[in-house]
């Protein structure tokens, strides 16, 4: 009896923590996770842990970002990205935390880590005047630094099992553009490439990191394309363009960029999903949709899509806080009403609009389907 006794026991100790296991592992794989890359159009916060003159943790940046009360995050716009909104959309209880937030690692499995850097591109080089940033080849090393911490925590198996059902959003590109049209800066400028070396050059090296984070067991990738740089302020500034016009010769640019990283991301299907089903690459046409809103921004509400909310239109293009610290007199006061909020950066409003039509929009807006469709594979 007494043996019976002690085997009983150690068989129900046994079934309780493999219970308690996957118990674990399968709240990990019902949750939203993403993990997300790119430059300031994403950063959470990652530059607020660099050198860098590419900042945004001062007011009145985040003024109007729920979770923080309004203080700034590092979040380049007034309140929640595009990749706040998309993860809210699909459940997530929060973001991602900026990987170089102190223990950011604790929720990595079920929430993802954001890896973007304010200034950042495909090239390594891209951004160099503002110092410190991580441009996307280090980002992708710091997630494999962090699936090594998620196979400490679940093991092989169950990491593999939670990055097939991952979400990975890239959101890059516009920085190697920017730093293509501006002018040269002496002892700094190198020689540029023609137009066609640099787009060919830019999809080049984005396949070539995609491609590695497949090889560490991404599944379900959003490959957010260029959008019109030639309707942003310090584009239209730096041309001399007029209120109301966008710099076709900067667009054009970014539209043959946006036609041949579309044409590689086909090849990726189907190179990739003959060899597992469960890979897919999901174009996000944010050129199209953000242009749409340049031209008919009334249509959506908005009043304003010619200067920015916070800074000027002319250099050296600040948002800062106003003289009286109490208010942010450098802000518009309606910003729901503007398209961008600073010379670069879209603001919240902007962002609710583009994000909605990417998780639910068709084929013109997300190819071959819309991020819900995805995330529901």
């Amino acid at each position: 009896m007494e043996i019976t006794y002690r085997c009983s026991f150690k068989t129900f100790s046994f079934t309780l923590i493999l219970l308690l296991w996957l118990s674990h592992f399968d709240q990990a794989a019902q949750s939203f996770t993403n993990f997300i890359f790119g430059d300031s159009l994403v950063d959470a916060g990652n530059n607020n842990y660099l050198f860098t003159l590419s900042k945004a943790d001062s007011s009145p940046y985040g003024i109007d970002f729920g979770p923080s009360n309004g203080q700034p995050t590092g979040r380049f716009t007034n309140g929640r990205t595009i990749s706040d909104i998309v993860g809210e959309g699909l459940g997530a209880k929060s973001a991602p935390s900026p990987y170089l937030e102190p223990n950011s690692e604790a929720n990595t499995i079920h929430n993802g880590i954001n890896y973007a850097s304010g200034a950042a591109g495909i090239f390594d080089d891209t951004g160099l005047l503002f110092i410190g940033r991580v441009p996307l080849r280090e980002q992708v090393s710091y997630f494999e630094k962090s699936r090594k911490h998620m196979v400490r925590m679940i093991g092989e198996y169950g990491t593999k099992e939670v990055l097939k059902k991952a979400m990975f959003t890239i959101t890059i590109g516009s920085n190697d553009i920017l730093n293509y049209i501006q002018p040269s800066i002496p002892f700094f400028s190198q020689d540029k490439l023609p137009i066609d070396v640099l787009q060919d050059s830019m999809v080049f090296h984005l396949t070539t990191h995609l491609k590695r984070l497949h090889q560490l067991g991404a599944r379900k990738f959003v490959v957010v394309g260029v959008g019109p740089l030639g309707c942003i302020p310090f584009a239209r500034a730096l041309n001399l363009i007029p209120a109301g016009k966008c710099s076709d010769q900067v667009n054009q640019i970014v539209r043959g960029y946006n036609t041949k990283l579309r044409r590689s991301l086909m090849t990726l299907n189907s190179e990739l999903r003959s060899e597992d089903h469960n890979t897919t690459f999901v174009y996000a046409n944010s050129y199209d949709l953000f242009l749409k809103l340049v031209l008919n921004y009334r249509q959506f509400g908005l009043e304003n899509a010619d200067k920015p909310c916070c800074g000027g239109y002319f250099p050296p293009f600040a948002c800062f806080k106003g003289p009286n610290q109490n208010s942010s007199q450098a802000a518009c006061e309606d910003r729901s009403k503007f398209v961008f909020w600073d010379a670069y950066h879209p603001t919240e409003a902007a962002n609710l609009i583009v994000a909605k039509a990417l998780l639910d929009g068709d084929q013109t807006v997300v190819t071959p389907f819309n991020i819900r469709y995805l995330n529901n594979l």
